[in-house]
């Protein structure tokens, strides 16, 4: 299985819909504001920093079929 690719705009909606500033959104996943800015203004996200916000901000669903991905599971 393939984990979905994360585009810096779906994760500036997803920051605003949660209602968190760059630094609580991007530092739940190790990464610093000044990086989430550059991803949210259009610089590709690094895969590792996708998988976390899958992790970090995704359904349980999305979070379990996420890690079994990444364990070769699914």
């Amino acid at each position: 299985m393939k984990i979905p690719t994360i585009t810096g705009e779906q994760a500036k909606q997803q920051r605003l819909k949660l209602g968190m500033n760059q630094t609580e959104y991007w530092g739940r996943v190790i990464s610093k504001q000044s990086a989430g800015s550059r991803y949210e203004s259009g610089r590709e996200i690094p895969r590792p920093v996708q998988v976390l916000l899958h992790i970090a901000y995704g359904s349980p669903i999305r979070c379990e079929v996420t890690v079994q991905a990444l364990r070769g599971v699914a």
